[in-house]
C-alpha cells in the first residue's frame, strides 16, 4: 500500500507542476480539474473518503467551472470594449474620405 501512495504522490506532484506551467487559462482550468482527480485518488488512498468526496465535488468540478466562466466573461467584455472603441473612433482614422 505504501508503494501505491508513493506513486500517487508522484502523480500529484507532476499534476501540480503541469497545472502551474500551463499558460492558457482555459487549458489550465482543464488541467486543474485533472489535478483535482489526482488529489481525490490520493485522499481516498490515505483513507480520507470524506475529504476525497469534497475534493471531487469542489476541486474537480466547481472551481474549474467557475474559472472557465470567468475567463469567458472577461474575454467577452474585452471584445465588447474593443468594438465600442472602434465604433467611436474618428472616421478619418478608419480611412474614410474627408
Amino acid at each position: 500500500m505504501t508503494a501505491i501512495i508513493a506513486l500517487a504522490l508522484v502523480f500529484v506532484a507532476i499534476g501540480g507542476t503541469a497545472t502551474a506551467l500551463t499558460p492558457d487559462p482555459e487549458r489550465q482550468a482543464v488541467t486543474l480539474s485533472l489535478y483535482g482527480l489526482l488529489l481525490t485518488l490520493l485522499f481516498f488512498l490515505l483513507a480520507a473518503p470524506d475529504v476525497a468526496l469534497a475534493q471531487l465535488g469542489a476541486g474537480t468540478v466547481v472551481v474549474p467551472l467557475i474559472i472557465m466562466l470567468a475567463v469567458r466573461k472577461i474575454r467577452h467584455v474585452g471584445e465588447d470594449a474593443e468594438r465600442d472603441r472602434e465604433e467611436r473612433a474618428d472616421p478619418a482614422e478608419k480611412g474614410a474620405p474627408r
